[in-house]
């Protein structure tokens, strides 16, 4: 990040113990918990029950809200809910409506009945991505510029592990449980999250649009009245194109391998949440030594290179040592690149259309992840998971080049925001 001259760079330990770095690290992990449910857990449950690779990826599609949600996040910046100020009211409210929809979720049959297994998926994922919209809006409101990239780690630290602890939950409880009773299990602590946010301090933003028309209009005109708008909308839509790739299929993969739920849960998963916990601490410590520019340069190359790490196992099949090695290395590097990108983002918004800004570029980020899952089933059920590997790595190429050619703007970006 920039920073004037000789000033000391901020210790990690001090922010994250503020109330503030502690109210985005644990409402960070309540935006985190709901999204495995219905990916890795979903294709496993489907998996289970003898679905195929393109199937899982159609059934995917149920995650289309995260990318729609800018469609209604003029609602959250316009509208107020008449409890705990304009961000967390809206949190509070989506929390207690999730733990309902895991509930209903936990309930279904997907071997019988596929249309209403999707239907309690999609609901979750409405929710889930309303809850992005409000929280998104509230890390932007309360964070300085100096604290872009910490304040991004700190959304991973809190998003990962609680995304681990449901999916590790979900795939061993699956085993020993089965889904329904793992899924209330799971619907129960997402309930338990509205205590962090009723304790959470207030963003202070009562900053209201005059009409729902001003709270759309608006922050599009002030967005992209940024210099070089559009190449950098470019660079948030690329950025992670080759990882999201990568990742869209990662449970199935690995048990084609010949990895079993519990081994996943257990073992996989652990190591792919440490890595991306060490990645996003050192995603924040380099960005606010190298900027923003250099910090996209150097975790794209790796987030891009470190996708190969799996077309050997691919190729060796099932081996713990292959597997720890492609999954901590391929997660921190991700992990890293999603730091940079989250600064990215936060750089580019406005606190008085956060909510609409936010979502909007979050939701060009999130594009390629939710929209691959057809094509990426497709690729690996006929082109096996080397080629798809290979792919995934081809992807990432163009993000990386986009962000050298934007390189100025970049800069330009960091210093204005700063």
């Amino acid at each position: 990040m920039s920073r004037s001259a000789g000033s000391a760079p901020p210790r990690l330990r001090e922010l994250l113990a503020t109330p503030k770095m502690l109210a985005i690290l644990v409402l960070g992990a309540a935006s985190g918990f709901p999204n495995q449910i219905t990916e890795g857990a979903l294709q496993a449950w489907l998996k289970d029950v003898g679905a195929s690779n393109t199937r899982i990826g159609l059934l995917t599609y149920v995650a289309l809200p995260y990318l729609l949600k800018p469609l209604w996040a003029p609602f959250i910046d316009r509208y107020t809910l008449p409890f705990l100020g304009r961000r967390r009211g809206w949190i509070l409210l989506m929390q207690l409506l999730l733990a309902l929809a895991i509930a209903a979720f936990a309930l279904q049959d997907p071997a019988a009945r596929l249309l209403p297994f999707a239907a309690c998926a999609l609901a979750i994922v409405f929710l889930s991505a309303t809850q992005d919209i409000a929280y998104d809006a509230y890390r932007t409101d309360v964070t300085l510029p100096s604290e872009r990239g910490l304040a991004a780690a700190a959304v991973n630290l809190g998003y990962r592990t609680a995304a681990y602890a449901a999916a590790a939950f979900a795939f061993i409880g699956a085993d020993y449980l089965g889904w329904r009773v793992t899924l209330l299990v799971l619907a129960a602590v997402m309930a338990l999250f509205m205590v962090a946010t009723v304790r959470s301090p207030s963003s202070h933003n009562e900053y209201r649009p005059r009409s729902l028309a001003e709270s759309v209009l608006e922050p599009l005109r002030e967005l992209l009245a940024t210099p070089g708008a559009q190449a950098l909308l470019a660079v948030v839509l690329l950025f992670k194109l080759g990882d999201a790739f990568a990742n869209k299929l990662f449970t199935p993969f690995m048990m084609d391998v010949g990895f079993s739920k519990h081994e996943i849960g257990a073992i996989v998963k652990a190591l792919f949440t440490a890595s991306s916990l060490g990645g996003a601490l050192l995603g924040g410590i380099f960005m606010v030594r190298l900027g923003l520019l250099r910090s996209m340069l150097a975790f794209g190359l790796l987030q891009a290179a470190s996708n190969l790490l799996y077309c050997v196992l691919a190729l060796s099949g099932k081996s713990y040592a292959v597997m720890a090695a492609a999954v901590i290395i391929e997660h921190v590097a991700a992990a890293m690149g999603n730091i940079a990108l989250v600064a990215l983002i936060m750089g580019m918004c406005d606190p008085r259309y956060s909510a609409f800004q936010y979502a909007l570029l979050s939701a060009l980020a999130l594009l390629p992840r939710y929209s691959l899952g057809y094509p990426a089933g497709w690729v690996a059920d006929h082109g096996g998971w080397y080629t798809y590997f290979v792919a995934s790595f081809v992807l990432a190429l163009p993000g990386l080049a986009c962000v050298w050619w934007n390189r100025r703007r970049i800069d330009a970006l960091d210093e204005a925001r700063a």
